[in-house]
């Protein structure tokens, strides 16, 4: 599963990062090259202007770096009560194109963000549609449902 959280971190000394470059944050000294440690989670509104500017490229670049698994989201997402399906959190997607995309996959699972759009003809940018769900998840903390960012 994928879950995204924003955090504070603290470079290590000499070290000058760029928007957007990936960096390993986890227990293992020996891999954390550039990280000295992680200050604490925070929130979309404590970020800065440009921060908030950044952040939607960043995330269209980590959607579409792994497509295997956003499109696994198609291919999985499920009802979350008898009316509301996990596909309609997708910012313009309703029911109609969420009926399609049940339909589709059940003949074939989805391969790819373009086999999406070639199958399903109200669907374009696939991608565009996640990458706009999780900002709104991220932006929005109080949303009743999350798929894509930790609570």
């Amino acid at each position: 599963d994928i879950e995204f959280k924003l955090f504070e971190l603290t470079p290590k000394d000499n070290i000058t990062l760029s928007i957007g470059e990936r960096v390993y944050i986890g227990k293992d000294l020996k891999l954390r090259d550039a990280i000295l440690h992680v200050k604490r989670r925070v929130r979309y509104e404590d970020l800065t202007n440009a921060s908030h500017s950044e952040l939607p490229f960043v995330i269209q670049e980590i959607v579409t770096a792994r497509e295997k698994d956003f499109v696994r989201f198609f291919n999985d997402a499920r009802a979350i009560t008898t009316r509301f399906h996990m596909l309609e959190l997708l910012p313009g997607l309703g029911k109609k194109s969420m009926w399609a995309v049940i339909d589709e996959r059940k003949k074939k699972l989805f391969e790819s963000f373009k086999d999406i759009e070639d199958r399903v003809a109200s669907i374009h940018k696939p991608e565009k549609l996640v990458a706009k769900r999780i900002e709104a998840e991220l932006a929005e903390a109080e949303q009743k449902y999350h798929i894509f960012v930790a609570k």
